[in-house]
């Protein structure tokens, strides 16, 4: 089961595990009391929460994953991400008000693209996270067996005739949509259904 939530300028998602749930994206740093209304309005509390993904380490998807870590949140970090996980601690040193205090990914559960699979089986969730780089080269989308793929800020297919410059684009999608999915959850634009 997927559960949106919105409470800033970000969609993050919350799936279910048979453990707890896994929060994909974050939003913006200094969000955390809007985090914890959108949170409460489910029922749901932050120590029921297991692991947090970010599908890119762009301010605005992973700024509370520091907060979370010291909730005892376990970042859910893959391979692909390594060189990338402190893009945005640069952006947010210049915003002092933020207080944000990079995290150590040391602490974190570091897992291949190819080993996704068997991890998400291990925590309850059938589905896979693969490398799709045409936004950033840390971008990943989370599939579902369920048919709920999560894309961050990947373009949308319907975008790939002004991207032809871009085969890159084309290329993630023709990965995506080789899992056939039915559901495409984008962090800034609504939800897109496929047809088949």
């Amino acid at each position: 089961m997927t559960i949106k939530l919105r409470y800033g300028n970000t969609n993050t998602f919350l799936v279910t595990g048979k453990s707890g749930y896994l929060l994909v994206d974050t939003d913006y740093a200094g969000m955390l009391p809007a985090f914890y209304k959108a949170l409460k309005a489910t029922g749901i509390h932050t120590k029921d929460i297991s692991f947090v993904l970010a599908t890119h380490y762009h301010p605005d998807h992973m700024g509370l994953i520091p907060d979370l870590m010291k909730q005892g949140v376990r970042l859910l970090l893959m391979d692909t991400q390594r060189n990338d996980v402190h893009y945005s601690d640069q952006i947010f040193s210049r915003e002092k008000h933020l207080r944000f205090l990079p995290f150590d990914e040391s602490e974190a559960k570091v897992v291949s693209c190819s080993e996704s699979r068997a991890f998400l089986a291990g925590i309850g969730i059938d589905g896979e996270i693969i490398s799709t780089p045409s936004h950033s080269r840390d971008s990943v989308s989370l599939i579902l067996d369920d048919g709920d793929c999560f894309v961050g800020d990947l373009e949308p297919m319907e975008y790939l005739s002004a991207y032809r410059e871009n085969p890159a684009l084309k290329k993630d999608w023709d990965a995506i949509l080789s899992f056939c999915p039915k559901h495409i959850l984008y962090s800034h634009v609504n939800e897109k259904t496929i047809e088949r």
